[in-house]
């Protein structure tokens, strides 16, 4: 039952659809019923080391993952980064619609909460911003991912364990090649518990995976022994 704080706040701040921005009616869901079938789960096949949906069952791994060594050891993701998730992700980033997690995390379970839990990561971790981005956004999308699925699942989250430690252009604006040389030398891994061998990285969305086998690699050298991965959305496997 909804306590008078929760009433109020719903009558005065009602929850939009993340696809459409539309209140939703249904007090229990995130998302419009109209807009729920535009919010397609991918669907198998899917590559076995990224989860990149598959154009054809005859390969078990995508084109990237088959010519391109990565150093997590496997990921998962929720829906392919088409325009309805393109537009969602985009407003909840530079528009504050941050109510839009709820809905992330809730897919996110849904589709992947026993794999994750499967993973039995020690610890999640979110993608980290840079600071003075973090600063003009407000929040770190990938933290508020991180917190709503830990808190769901039982995990600790370390937001410090990762720190974002040089501005970098956007990776959307570059090529794979200039991808990696803008990350160079842009994360820095910090003191941590050496227990900590199984690590979940969190973020919202995930192309040629540039940032997460990066940021992976890094951690390996520290001690880790695996490094897994979730997104909301994912690229196509031509991507």
């Amino acid at each position: 039952m909804l306590n008078i704080k929760e009433f109020m706040l719903g009558i005065l701040y009602p929850r939009r659809c993340p696809i459409c921005g539309e209140i939703v009616m249904e007090k229990d869901s995130t998302i419009c019923d109209l807009c729920r079938k535009y919010a397609r789960p991918i669907q198998e096949p899917r590559c076995k080391k990224c989860s990149k949906e598959l154009d054809s069952d005859e390969n078990e791994y995508c084109y990237d993952c088959m010519r391109t060594p990565h150093f997590y050891t496997r990921g998962i993701a929720v829906f392919p980064y088409d325009n309805y998730l393109k537009k969602s992700i985009y407003q909840m980033k530079f528009h504050n619609k941050r109510e839009y997690n709820d809905f992330y995390v809730d897919e996110m379970l849904r589709s992947s909460g026993r794999v994750l839990s499967e993973w039995r990561p020690d610890v999640i971790v979110p993608v980290p911003l840079h600071k003075s981005k973090q600063r003009q956004r407000g929040f770190n999308q990938s933290e508020l991912l991180a917190r709503g699925i830990g808190k769901k699942l039982g995990i600790p989250i370390s937001s410090n364990l990762v720190s974002r430690v040089r501005a970098t252009m956007p990776q959307k604006e570059l090529s794979k090649k200039n991808r990696k040389i803008n990350l160079k030398n842009a994360f820095k891994i910090n003191k941590y518990d050496v227990k900590l061998k199984r690590i979940l990285l969190i973020d919202d969305i995930y192309t040629t995976g540039t940032t997460i086998d990066t940021i992976a690699c890094e951690l390996l050298k520290q001690g880790a022994e695996q490094v897994y991965f979730a997104v909301v959305c994912i690229g196509r496997e031509d991507s």
